[in-house]
């Protein structure tokens, strides 16, 4: 029998997918927009960063995580975000959403200055708890996602690779490229060997992401002013 895009979701447990979608249906505020190491807010909350090439779709997928249509910019242009801009959600978790990396028209040295934040940030940042590294999942892992990739595992830091855009493929397509995709964040020892399949336009894989990354966010559920398990 055929795959179907549901038999490609990883498997969470209900009371997971519960406190994900509880999560990031809270309030989310936006904190301030940072473009040097010495603007970055306070660590004292965990983080959850998101990262990608330019024009991936991590505006869409942020804001499809949220339930907002304009929570993080979206914009038709490739290399448009300039700063590493900071969420916060229920006043207890952080989301970054870092700049686009890979985008060949811009200026190189503006470029290099970018990539020397993001990755200034991303090695310095004690609360950092994972980075959710979207890979366009019609194109797959291009070679500045592999330098992506390797540069956090140098720094250490936890990421999982995420396949953007996927309603654009049929089903077994899709199957392939989850596939591949598994073998080579295996080569890899900072990714989480789940790979998770999305489409900010149709809603499939996002429960699923939520529910990964409020359990990497290390909070503790019973800890949140609000939260009542789901019966």
């Amino acid at each position: 029998m055929a795959a179907r895009y549901e038999d490609l979701l990883p498997a969470i447990g209900a009371e997971d997918l519960g406190f994900g979608r509880w999560l990031f249906a809270q309030e989310c505020v936006f904190l301030r927009g940072v473009v040097k190491m010495d603007g970055l807010p306070p660590a004292d909350h965990p983080e959850i960063a998101f990262a990608g090439r330019s024009n991936v779709g991590k505006s869409s997928l942020v804001n499809a995580l949220t339930g907002r249509k304009t929570l993080a910019r979206v914009s038709n242009t490739p290399g448009r975000t300039r700063e590493l801009n900071f969420f916060q959600l229920a006043g207890a978790l952080n989301i970054v959403d870092l700049p686009g990396y890979g985008y060949a028209r811009i200026e190189r040295k503006l470029s290099d200055q970018w990539t020397k934040l993001i990755f200034s940030y991303l090695r310095g940042r004690a609360t950092l708890k994972r980075v959710i590294l979207l890979i366009d999942g019609r194109h797959g892992i291009k070679d500045s996602d592999n330098e992506a990739m390797e540069a956090l595992d140098e720094a250490a830091v936890s990421y999982q690779l995420v396949l953007t855009k996927c309603d654009k493929l049929k089903t077994a397509e899709l199957e392939r490229m989850l596939r591949t995709t598994q073998e080579r964040a295996a080569r890899h020892g900072a990714a989480h060997p789940i790979v998770v399949p999305t489409s900010s336009e149709l809603g499939l894989g996002i429960p699923e992401l939520r529910a990964l990354a409020a359990a990497a966010s290390g909070l503790e559920p019973a800890t949140l002013p609000g939260y009542k398990p789901a019966t």
